[in-house]
């Protein structure tokens, strides 16, 4: 079957309408009330073209919220690893504070210990890449001479992330930035970091 350009174009539309409808209708009713249904409704698409891409509501969610928190939370490389993991980790928290991105993650999270296909699309599609990409950033300033050789760079970014999700997953209020730039500088110094 040969799919013609404005097909495609078609399906880009109602992709992004899917993924678009999905968080708004997350911060209107919260995660727990949103259903498929509503989100083809409000897309305008059938329940049928949705589950030709997604196979659940937490699927389509993730797939909105994984797409935007690549945009917002870049791994920049000014050559200073302090001032750049500042401003990931800050993105970050920023991020999760916020409607529809933080409830919609929390809502996919406690739907993880239910659905075991949805654990492993978060774990391949999310967390991994994600925790790859600090390690790189971290090897990066490690070849800069920022951080000795040897350091447990997986484990500096266990130790970064660890207080964002922790906060994240107990509602408790999110790191202000001094806080987070006490996190970083006690993370970097764990790793004999050198100090700027």
């Amino acid at each position: 079957m040969i799919t013609s350009p404005s097909s495609l174009r078609r399906s880009e539309s109602s992709r992004r309408a899917t993924l678009e409808s999905a968080l708004d209708l997350c911060t209107e009713k919260g995660y727990g009330r949103v259903t498929v249904e509503a989100i083809a409704a409000r897309a305008g698409v059938s329940k049928k073209t949705i589950y030709r891409w997604w196979p659940s509501k937490s699927a389509v969610l993730l797939e909105a919220f994984t797409e935007s928190l690549v945009t917002a939370t870049p791994f920049a490389d000014t050559g200073d690893i302090a001032t750049d993991l500042r401003t990931h980790v800050t993105a970050a928290v920023r991020f999760l504070a916020e409607p529809p991105f933080g409830p919609a993650y929390a809502g996919i999270l406690s739907e993880l210990h239910h659905d075991d296909a949805l654990a492993e699309t978060v774990r391949t599609q999310l967390i991994d890449p994600r925790f790859e990409a600090a390690v790189d950033r971290l090897r990066a300033a490690q070849d800069q001479g920022q951080i000795p050789p040897g350091a447990d760079l997986r484990l500096a970014v266990e130790m970064l992330y660890g207080p964002v999700y922790y906060r994240h997953v107990l509602r408790k209020p999110m790191q202000d930035a001094e806080t987070v730039a006490s996190m970083v500088g006690h993370v970097l110094r764990s790793l004999g970091a050198r100090e700027n």
